[in-house]
């Protein structure tokens, strides 16, 4: 996506012109938060305090926190159903990650073309949890910081989620809960899918890399480049050496039999930008790692549903919406 090209020039830059990398990702802008001045309908708790808010729009509700398991305060954009207000019903929930880069937060799903995540869900029964995810969290706990905590994997799973379910009409159970992204939010959705393999009864990976091993480890050493350059001052997500138990734990191609009884939705490009380094290794890694990925869940007898599309490393708005019928069929209904 040329919008993002000096975006994406700067980050190789800054992690020293790594070529044989996985890249981050790609779609959306960095927005400024709305300022707070509506009554709170949400309370502090899990390790959660709020620190800003609001709630005048009917639909996309705005938090940041203070926490414990962040160095700075990070938000969330908590996304209701139309009818949120008036029906009194409860609903399932999609928690919605955002991919790696300067340009990307809580805000991307909103900020994407044809109308984005509010159009995409306008008259569906399901709340969109839309958190933080650091500009290189990788949706885990690093090895070391040197800029404070950065734990994205406590503040979402441990802090965030109970918040949400103690705060809006969620289905707190498997069959209540799916979790997707983009890119490095991809690989995010099918991480906390398998690791917290009781809590989502749908996962998607919107161009995200599902195999960390692959290509001498590829993903690993740009989740440690990356982060090391953009979160954590000089600090890696899983060591150098390896963390080996950390990768194995987190890799999703070696906790196959974790999707048994999910539902699984997998895209991936086919022809990235020939003369974009940062597209073209990124999808050409992912398109890799999602078919090594589905030939290990064919082997296991698992049924997941994937696309192979034109076009390299961004969100595909048809697949998406696509993806969300397939998860509103798989959850609990309002």
């Amino acid at each position: 996506m040329s919008e993002h090209h000096s975006t994406r020039r700067s980050i190789l830059k800054a992690v020293g012109g790594v070529s044989a990398a996985m890249a981050l990702g790609g779609a959306g802008v960095l927005a400024s938060a709305p300022a707070a001045h509506a009554a709170a309908a949400a309370g502090d708790g899990s390790g959660l305090r709020i620190v800003e808010h609001n709630e005048d729009d009917p639909r996309m509700w705005y938090y940041r926190f203070a926490t414990d398991a962040i160095g700075w305060q990070p938000a969330v954009n908590v996304l209701l159903p139309d009818d949120y207000h008036t029906s009194g019903r409860t609903y399932p929930v999609l928690y919605l990650f955002h991919g790696g880069g300067t340009d990307q937060d809580f805000m991307s799903w909103d900020r994407l073309p044809e109308g984005g995540i509010r159009a995409w869900t306008a008259g569906k029964p399901v709340i969109v949890v839309m958190p933080d995810g650091g500009h290189a969290g990788w949706y885990s706990n690093p090895v070391s910081s040197n800029t404070g905590p950065r734990d994205w994997e406590t503040f979402h799973m441990a802090q965030l989620l109970p918040w949400i379910e103690s705060n809006f009409r969620t289905y707190a159970e498997f069959d209540g809960r799916a979790v997707a992204g983009f890119s490095m939010g991809g690989f995010g959705a099918l991480k906390y899918a398998a690791k917290y393999h009781g809590h989502f009864a749908s996962v998607s990976a919107h161009s995200g890399p599902p195999s960390l091993r692959r290509d001498l480890g590829a993903v690993v050493h740009w989740a440690n480049v990356s982060a090391g350059a953009l979160d954590l001052g000089g600090g890696t997500i899983y060591g150098v050496p390896w963390d080996e138990a950390r990768v194995s734990a987190d890799n999703p191609a070696e906790n196959v039999e974790r999707y048994r009884n999910k539902r699984v939705f997998l895209v991936a490009g086919t022809s990235p930008n020939p003369v974009d380094p940062f597209d073209l290794l990124n999808e050409t890694e992912v398109l890799a790692g999602q078919r090594e990925f589905r030939g290990l869940l064919d082997n296991a007898g698992i049924r997941h549903e994937w696309h192979e599309e034109p076009g390299g490393h961004f969100v595909r708005p048809e697949r998406f919406r696509g993806d969300l019928e397939g998860i509103l069929a798989r959850l609990r209904k309002a």
